[in-house]
């Protein structure tokens, strides 16, 4: 019999922005052992309970490979006892994982798991592996398998008639809903604020130094973002329409949730913060990668016999502003329930993370707004989307 799945309780690292943020010299199992256990103090949980740590990471390796969740279970202080999986669907792993943690406790496989995501990418990015990134039957007949996330997001502006100025709107909105949300204090239950040493260069002299740090917000944010100051930045690539105002930031950071059967929440007298309802994927073309929630939220919707009109808050990650435009509109999602208190393009997207932060987002912001479920989707590399929903409690 199928049992039913709450999330009792969350944590995540600020994000850091990428390469001069505050995690450029912070191992992937410091960031993500910060956040599981502060998970599990936050829900009361005995580390020595978990049944497994899942946690998602789209490059792992580095900081970030050798199983990572393994070394962040460690790490966090579970006992030798309690298992860890490395999970990789590009930008959704996040929320892979909590669907994994979800699917396996309601296959009655263990009562208590955690799940959720880590990214480092300012220190694992510049020295990815690239040997035989390529497989030649791939490259020939399917060469957008191995574009780069950037050419689709410029495809799919091509496609669908998207512009420039367009994009700059959205991208300004981003910024100024988040930093209303951050005046508001609404970021403030997710984080788990973290001391760690960063590294600086001096710009005068490039002298490189390092300083202790305590991070309690996330660095991206711009208070004062103008759709004039963000058209003045230049494109990406020469005659396009991406620039950094209209996609997402490159940052470090990690997140967690504790999962269990409601039955245990109950047992327990915890107040859990919603329910697992269901996960979806779907493919698409991988030259127009970004509008994969296109494809998977239908799916998952018509398995839970609801409407778009029936989901009273979403979470689409901002990979770029056009492709969350053209899912916006595609399927008709109302603007005022989407991304309520900005996304990606201001708070950042560590790849692995993001299906973590939105989905706790989704679920604290649900309750202080009313709504009564949630959905939260993105597009994913190589031409996916994922989509996951969940009940407020």
């Amino acid at each position: 019999m199928s049992r039913e799945v709450v999330i009792v309780s969350t944590a995540r690292t600020p994000l850091a922005k990428s390469f001069r943020g505050s995690f450029n010299l912070t191992h992937g199992a410091t960031l993500g052992g910060h956040a599981v256990q502060a998970a599990l103090q936050r829900a009361g949980i005995e580390a020595g309970e978990v049944e497994d740590v899942v946690m998602g990471c789209a490059v792992p390796e580095g900081a970030t490979g050798g199983n990572i969740a393994r070394q962040i279970a460690l790490r966090a202080g579970c006992p030798a006892s309690v298992s860890g999986m490395t999970v990789n669907r590009f930008c959704s792993s996040g929320l892979q994982a909590i669907a994994l943690a979800a699917q396996r406790i309601m296959a009655g496989e263990g009562d208590v798991y955690v799940a959720g995501g880590v990214e480092s990418i300012s220190i694992v990015q510049p020295t990815v592996n690239r040997t035989f990134l390529e497989e030649s039957w791939l490259k020939a007949q399917v060469p957008g398998a191995y574009w780069s996330m950037l050419d689709t997001a410029e495809e799919v502006a091509r496609r669908y008639g998207i512009g420039r100025a367009a994009m700059d709107e959205y991208g300004a909105r981003s910024q100024q809903r988040a930093c209303a949300a951050q005046a508001a204090g609404h970021f403030r239950e997710e984080i788990a604020p973290i001391q760690v040493t960063m590294a600086n260069v001096d710009k005068a002299s490039g002298r490189l130094s390092t300083r202790e740090v305590t991070v309690d917000k996330d660095e991206g944010l711009r208070e004062g973002t103008t759709v004039a100051a963000l058209s003045a930045i230049r494109s990406a690539l020469p005659g396009g329409s991406i620039a950094a105002g209209n996609a997402s930031q490159f940052s470090d950071g990690a997140g967690a949730v504790v999962l269990m059967t409601a039955e245990q929440a109950v047992r327990r007298g915890l107040s859990p913060l919603g329910y697992f309802r269901g996960f979806a994927v779907a493919g698409c073309d991988p030259r127009e990668m970004g509008i994969g929630p296109v494809y998977a939220v239908p799916k998952l919707l018509a398995r839970a016999g609801l409407s778009v009109d029936d989901i009273g808050l979403w979470e689409l990650n901002e990979a770029f502003a056009v492709q969350v435009m053209y899912c916006r509109d595609k399927l008709g999602i109302p603007d005022d329930r989407l991304n309520v208190d900005g996304g990606a393009i201001a708070v950042g997207h560590p790849y692995g993370v993001s299906g973590q932060r939105m989905t706790a987002h989704a679920l604290l912001a649900g309750k202080r707004l009313g709504a009564k479920y949630a959905v939260v989707t993105m597009c994913v590399g190589g031409g996916m989307g994922a989509a996951g929903l969940f009940e407020v409690c």
